[in-house]
């Protein structure tokens, strides 16, 4: 029964598209454009929601690391005095292993 409404519908569309006006066409022409469009923007902005969210969960992860290196060289007890300045500034950067 579904199916033969649909159908009837769809055949009732298509000659209703057929008596159009040349302002009607231009119209729906016009109202298609803009709605492609603005799905377009839609699907960029679902995109961006998906990498912000991918971006706070590396951000979360960064500060995770950097509390636990800062906890091993509170641990370590490190003698900071006698590293180079350059080591030390390695350590801050990640660059370098902050306890052995």
């Amino acid at each position: 029964m579904k199916v033969t409404a649909s159908i009837a519908l769809a055949g009732v569309l298509a000659l209703g598209a057929c008596n159009s006006s040349p302002s009607d066409k231009l119209a729906d022409r016009v109202e298609d454009a803009a709605d492609n469009r603005a799905e377009a923007m839609e699907a960029n902005a679902a995109a961006l929601r998906n990498q912000a969210a991918m971006l706070d969960g590396r951000a979360d992860r960064t500060r995770d690391i950097g509390e636990a290196r800062a906890d091993a060289i509170e641990a370590a007890d490190m003698n900071v005095a006698a590293m180079s300045q350059e080591r030390r500034d390695a350590i801050v950067a990640n660059q370098a292993a902050a306890v052995r």
